[in-house]
């Protein structure tokens, strides 16, 4: 049997939500080895830093052999040649989602031949969360442990408290 293919797994995570979980976890039973790059982006201001995100999905992840939690900064074809990824898999929520990963899979595969990009649509359960209307939920003081993993609301909950929130 050929060794198993490292799939990549690319996002701003901000925060990781259920629906990132579950594309994450699908990618794994698919390829067997799951790079989770966690995108720096100096034009946007987070509402968890990096060393936050990794950490809430180091702690999400933690237990399932063969993923691995790395932060990127860069072009994505950079971070797959890093990390010995041939796969890129994105979630699609919907059709204007695939609108939008369409081109950018056409031009890393021109700036790295043999760079796949596998599409996983999101299971229906989590199609319509996204981590811009957690950040907005959460910002406006509603409950969001529906949609995100135990390890985000536990780092948010003792950055709460160590704020003075309640």
């Amino acid at each position: 049997m050929s060794e198993a293919r490292v799939a990549l797994v690319a996002g701003s995570f901000d925060p990781i939500t259920n629906g990132h979980l579950d594309v994450i976890q699908r990618a794994h039973r698919l390829f067997g080895r799951v790079v989770v790059a966690v995108l720096v982006n100096p034009g946007k201001s987070p509402m968890l830093s990096l060393d936050e995100r990794l950490a809430v999905i180091h702690d999400t992840v933690a237990g399932i052999a063969g993923i691995d939690v790395v932060a990127f900064e860069g072009l994505l074809v950079e971070a797959a040649v890093t990390h010995g990824a041939t796969v890129v898999v994105r979630g699609l929520r919907s059709v204007t989602d695939y609108e939008h990963e369409w081109p950018m899979a056409r031009m890393n595969a021109r700036l790295l031949p043999g760079l796949e990009t596998v599409y996983v649509s999101a299971s229906a359960e989590w199609a319509h969360v996204s981590s811009s209307l957690v950040r907005q939920i959460h910002a406006l003081g509603g409950a969001i442990d529906a949609f995100v993993p135990p390890a985000v609301l536990t780092h948010l909950g003792r950055r709460d408290q160590a704020d003075g929130k309640t």
